[in-house]
């Protein structure tokens, strides 16, 4: 109680997070006994974590510091030339990710909340860290329109094997802008690095959408990942009251929302499921009651052998790390490992650990190895 005590004045304060002191605890999963490390603490609201080559970690805060963590913990001060970011109960700093020839650039890309002329919408930047610094920053992506409401940003980063950069785009609570194709809210976007479109994305040349689109009628997505195999986008979404999805969208596909869903209104009322509108692309797996998923990873590594090839999402309200199956498209649960906490993001690390932040004023980065390995 002393130490939680501490860390909320510290928050409070402003005062930098420190390397975690707390015991490693063990938890049990399908395949065997799983450890759980606390590798950092006090981070507030932590969004999305990279990795950088030399072993240190870049963390997202989503009041809209980024940090860099090392591999043994301690981490540094808010990193100077971070974007002008909008603060906002969902909204705030939230994704990150390397560019794929990052050992050559060292150009870092991020999504946040950014407020404009008529309001606040995600938007995509990147700079170039240097120290605990970032360089040229330059906004490359902004959604549109903007609106003044809190919530449902999104969004996620993920890199194609082309080299395109793919972003996940909540609708803004706003509902039926998600089927209209002249505007950015509820869309899966496909950008070049610079953030101009790919000449081969589904609506180029259309003069009643925008070009950046690559799929639509999505509500919420907090979770990318690309297919260690296919190179195909995989992503999920929050549902309304019930509905959580985890979809793989074509180009140009129309996932539906809000004409259909697996969930229902929060007033009670309902949506038609998807089967009922077979125009609609159907979700490949979903959640009712929701485990408000946010994050997702394909776990390629061998630490965790009976996990190859299956796909890690975090849960939220499950307070848990949520391993499932893949078979083609076949998606299957197969166990829920518990973190005590909300989970955000989920990540495989390049030493085969599976890393999870936590969500809370007073937020953790966690890693996962099997418990009774041998330590190096």
């Amino acid at each position: 109680m002393i130490r939680e005590t501490l860390a909320a004045i510290a928050i409070a304060l402003g005062l930098a997070p420190a390397q975690a002191d707390a015991e490693a605890r063990t938890v049990d999963s399908a395949t065997g006994p799983v450890r759980i490390e606390t590798v950092a603490t006090g981070l507030e609201h932590p969004w999305g974590v990279a990795f950088l080559p030399e072993g240190d970690m870049l963390v997202t805060e989503r009041p809209g510091r980024l940090r860099r963590v090392a591999a043994g913990g301690s981490v540094s001060e808010p990193l100077a030339g971070g974007p002008d970011v909008a603060v906002t109960r969902q909204g705030g700093l939230l994704d990150l990710a390397l560019d794929p020839d990052f050992e050559d650039n060292r150009l870092v890309y991020m999504t946040y909340a950014e407020r404009g002329d008529g309001g606040i919408s995600t938007a995509v930047a990147r700079g170039r860290l240097a120290g605990d610094a970032l360089e040229d920053l330059e906004v490359i992506f902004r959604q549109r329109p903007r609106y003044d409401g809190p919530n449902h940003f999104g969004s996620r980063l993920a890199f194609a094997p082309d080299g395109t950069l793919y972003v996940t785009l909540g609708e803004r609570f706003e509902f039926e802008p998600a089927q209209a194709l002249d505007n950015h809210l509820g869309k899966v976007v496909r950008i070049n690095p610079d953030g101009s479109v790919p000449e081969d994305n589904p609506f180029v040349g259309r003069d009643d959408a925008l070009p950046e689109i690559w799929s639509y009628g999505h509500r919420n997505p907090q979770g990318a990942a690309i297919h260690p195999e296919t190179g195909r986008l995989w992503m999920h979404e929050h549902g309304p009251r019930g509905g959580d999805e985890i979809n793989v969208p074509e180009a140009g596909a129309n996932h539906g929302w809000p004409e259909v869903s697996w969930g229902d209104h929060y007033s009670g009322g309902e949506i038609p499921d998807p089967p009922a509108e077979p125009q609609f692309a159907d979700a490949a797996f979903y959640w009712n009651p929701v485990i408000a998923a946010s994050g997702m990873d394909f776990y390629t590594g061998d630490r965790f052998e009976a996990w190859t090839g299956d796909l890690l999402v975090g849960g939220l309200v499950a307070a848990a790390v949520v391993r499932l199956d893949v078979d083609g498209l076949e998606v299957e649960e197969i166990e829920r490992i518990p973190m005590n906490a909300r989970v955000r993001q989920v990540a495989e690390g390049p030493d085969g650990a599976v890393y999870v932040l936590t969500d809370a004023p007073n937020g953790s980065l966690l890693r996962l190895t099997p418990a009774g390995e041998s330590e190096s």
